[in-house]
């Protein structure tokens, strides 16, 4: 027999000993393990003492792609983490056998190819997570045992529960003899490990001992894959990212996947005959049985909201919403499991909810989702109703909102957040496409409500009169545009053989809209450029729409303490005080970026619309005015009577003004960025010259100072000096130092947000602001001299920071 024979038979004689020997250690491997749990199933067979955990996986399921999460159950302090929320998304991964080792792999499905997979493929190869010796084999080896126990009895990077504010400072040590496993569940094609974990995070506060029960699941995913959807930038949708190598097309090319759920009929042949037919998978919820009653049916009319625009496009019961069910209903049901999608409640003090979705990464099927809805929430919903509408509401017009308010507005914050799970980010630039003096109209806001879709931040109709009888105070219950996402991304294509195929037919549905305001996707902004796509604005004119808003927040604070009782401590007031301060400030920023704004849209070749369209220079300049004019007569905020029952603190007037100056040097950035885009441009020469007119304009006019005017001098001078603070080197090196600063970047825009544009190169602002020191110098010379008083006091003391400012410089 030659070598290589003889080294053939040695192999396989060496493997068959390895499987006997295997396989008689598999009948006797648990034998003597004490206190040893089982959860069986035919995916992957669970066995665990309160210190160690096995998976028995069976060899046909090795390189099978599965999810794996962690969900938080419980925790000891909701500081730490939230309950029901995965805070890491799962990872797409796949076991390997290997000889004698399983191996865990991260699996890679960022690159696509229609040519040289191989090679693709040896350069982007799944990588190594975790290996696990095998313990045993299974009756004819068709599984093999691993130990899965530190894996799933800490707390891996990959799996970390921790809010990382919470622990910024310190990582946190893991107590293994205080951590234990706690409950196994195995099923079909996913199974759950309920692992108690303990640790101590150290603080300058000292040592906090912090118990977390934690469920990690595994998810099969299947194998006939959902046909992708290629994203469009103009459709707002979370997206997978992909780089495809084509050879088609020269280079690498970077496209994204539209992330959805699978939305397949029934019944084709019926679905084709127009006929409304049942998902072969509906999205089905669960809402948390520990909700507050009052809760649960805005959450149920929250969640069915969207079921109108799923038939529009020919699927019945496309949701479906249950209770939780109890032990007794459903023994199997998990709320952490990545098999159910839930509503879930939180007690705790944050003010909040929100809707995340977890997909397969090679199609961006949706998988599951959960809506976290924070038991403060309330309180939001309380402010925002009283300061947006109290004008013309009564039933706000108390210190605990009335049930039918309640529900009416977790009703809307419920269909919010669906709206993310199903897919849908945030459209800032929705609220714009309404005329401001519509939401006035009962007939327009009844039908259309306050915004096109209801995934914009516009919340309760502040526009509307205390006479507007009859006007809709909510966004609608499911807005136009919303249908028209849902249409977009859920309609079901079976004549195309791939997302490739289909491209140009969902492409031209957005071509046949392009150009149409309801219609724009306006995408939320890190840094605001686009006046039209902010959070918390309504209209298509924020000037129209503060000054309505600004005349509600007076009327509002006038009756105040008449509307609130039952508040000795006054502390109430003082909450909705507030947040009245903070509505105003919205309604001076919502006008303040139209000074440098640039309307943004996402515009096709070919198609109607421009992508970038600065803010008409009279607009510009209006703007300016109103805020200044605005800064200067805030003083109605400060309620005196209101003032002697509130604690000790500043005037509400004078934060708010503190924090408008801050957004006046941002707004800087922008002129230099709008200007460089307009054929007719407001530049910064002269947005520098009507700053210096409008802060200066009682000095101008030789008239006495008012508080309001005082104020806003000061913030200027100091907002002129600034380019002027470096402690040494020539001019030159100051300019450039104060320009590097206003072009940091937070790096490329994706689809979801509009990130900074780096502007240092064209950035010449400093200039002009030195230029206005000098200036104000000079005209305070002149001021000095024939002012006395209050006004001289005030001229010497700005007068003496500016040539400070100036020494040696000029």
């Amino acid at each position: 027999m030659k070598k290589t024979g003889i080294l053939f038979l040695a192999a396989i004689l060496w493997f068959s000993a390895l499987q006997v020997r295997a396989q008689s250690l598999y009948g006797g491997f648990f034998d003597e393990i004490k206190g040893l749990v089982t959860a069986k199933s035919d995916f992957i067979t669970l066995r665990c003492t309160t210190d160690k955990l096995w998976f028995e996986i069976p060899v046909k399921y090795m390189d099978r792609e599965m999810l794996i999460a962690s969900t938080l159950s419980d925790i000891s302090s909701p500081s730490f983490g939230d309950i029901g929320n995965k805070a890491k998304p799962p990872m797409h991964i796949r076991f390997t056998l290997q000889d004698t080792m399983v191996h865990m792999r991260q699996i890679n499905t960022r690159f696509t190819t229609d040519f040289a997979r191989q090679a693709l493929e040896r350069v982007n190869t799944d990588p190594i997570l975790n290996s696990y010796p095998v313990q045993a084999w299974g009756p004819d080896s068709t599984s093999v045992v691993v130990e899965m126990t530190d894996l799933l009895l800490d707390n891996p990077a990959f799996f970390d529960f921790f809010k990382q504010e919470a622990i910024a400072a310190a990582a946190p040590t893991f107590k293994k003899e205080s951590s234990w496993f706690d409950e196994i569940k195995a099923f079909a094609d996913n199974l759950a490990v309920k692992s108690v974990l303990t640790f101590s995070v150290t603080s300058d506060a000292g040592e906090t001992p912090v118990t977390a029960r934690v469920t990690r699941s595994i998810l099969l995913l299947p194998e006939d894959k959902m046909t992708p959807r290629i994203a469009d930038s103009r459709v707002g949708i979370f997206t997978t990212d992909k780089l495809r190598f084509t050879d088609r097309l020269d280079g690498a090319k970077p496209y994204s996947v539209a992330n959805r759920w699978r939305m397949v009929p029934s019944d084709p042949q019926a679905y084709a005959r127009g006929e409304l037919v049942e998902p072969t998978k509906p999205i089905v919820w669960y809402i948390d049985s520990d909700f507050p009653e009052l809760w649960k049916a805005p959450i149920r009319k929250g969640i069915e909201d969207w079921i109108p625009a799923f038939e529009a496009i020919g699927f019945k019961n496309a949701i479906q919403v249950r209770d939780f069910p109890t032990p007794e209903q459903d023994p199997d049901f998990d709320p952490d499991n990545l098999r159910y999608s839930c509503v879930r409640y939180l007690p705790s003090s944050v003010s909040n909810a929100m809707g995340p979705s977890w997909v397969d990464p090679a199609t961006g099927e949706i998988i599951n989702a959960s809506v976290i809805v924070w038991s403060n929430v309330i309180e939001l919903i309380n402010k925002w109703r009283f300061v947006q509408t109290a004008q013309i509401d009564p039933r706000v017009r108390n210190k605990k909102m009335p049930d039918d308010v309640v529900t009416e507005s977790m009703r809307y914050v419920i269909a919010h957040e669906v709206g993310h799970t199903l897919g849908f980010p945030h459209n800032m630039g929705a609220s714009s496409a309404w005329p401001v003096d519509s939401l006035r109209s009962a007939a327009f806001t009844q039908k259309y409500g306050t915004t096109p879709s209801i995934m914009d931040y516009a919340r309760q109709n502040y526009v509307a009169q205390p006479t507007d009888h009859g006007v809709r105070l909510t966004p609608p219950d499911l807005g136009v545009y919303d249908y028209y996402a849902v249409r977009w991304t859920y309609r079901y294509l079976p004549q195309f053989t791939d997302e490739w195929d289909e491209q140009a037919t969902v492409e031209s549905w957005v071509d046949a809209v392009a150009g149409d305001s309801v219609y724009r996707y306006g995408r939320q902004q890190m840094m605001r450029y686009d006046p039209s796509s902010i959070e918390e604005d309504l209209g298509d004119d924020p000037i129209r729409a503060g000054d309505y808003g600004i005349a509600n927040l007076k009327y509002i604070l006038s009756h105040l303490e008449e509307w609130i009782t039952d508040d000795a401590d006054y502390l109430h007031r003082l909450g909705l005080y507030t947040e009245l301060n903070g509505q105003y400030l919205r309604y001076i920023e919502n006008v303040m970026i139209n000074i440098g704004g640039l309307y943004l849209t996402q515009v096709k070749e070919g198609t109607r619309g421009e992508a970038i369209v600065p803010v008409p220079k009279a607009t510009q300049r209006a703007s300016l005015r109103w805020v200044m004019d605005q800064y200067r007569n805030m003083d109605w905020l400060d309620n005196a009577s209101l003032k002697r029952h509130f604690p000790l603190g500043v005037s509400g007037s004078s934060d708010v003004r503190d924090k408008v100056a801050n957004d006046f040097k941002a707004q800087i950035v922008n002129v230099v960025l709008s200007s460089y885009y307009s054929d007719s441009p407001y530049t910064v020469r002269e947005f520098m010259d009507d700053l210096y007119a409008e802060t200066w304009a009682n000095v101008l006019a030789r008239r006495a100072s008012t508080a309001g005017e005082r104020a806003l001098q000061r913030t200027m001078v100091a907002m002129f000096t600034e380019p002027l603070a470096a402690d040494s080197g020539s001019s030159e090196e100051v300019l450039q130092e104060f320009t590097s600063r206003s072009g940091d970047r937070f790096g490329p825009a994706g689809m979801g947000f509009q990130s900074e544009v780096n502007i240092s190169a064209i950035d010449d602002s400093a200039v002009y602001l030195i230029d206005l020191a000098v200036r104000s110098r000079d005209l305070l010379y002149q001021a000095i001299s024939r002012s006395r008083g209050e006004d001289k006091a005030h001229y010497q003391a700005l007068l003496i920071g500016l040539n400070d400012a100036l020494k040696d410089k000029l």
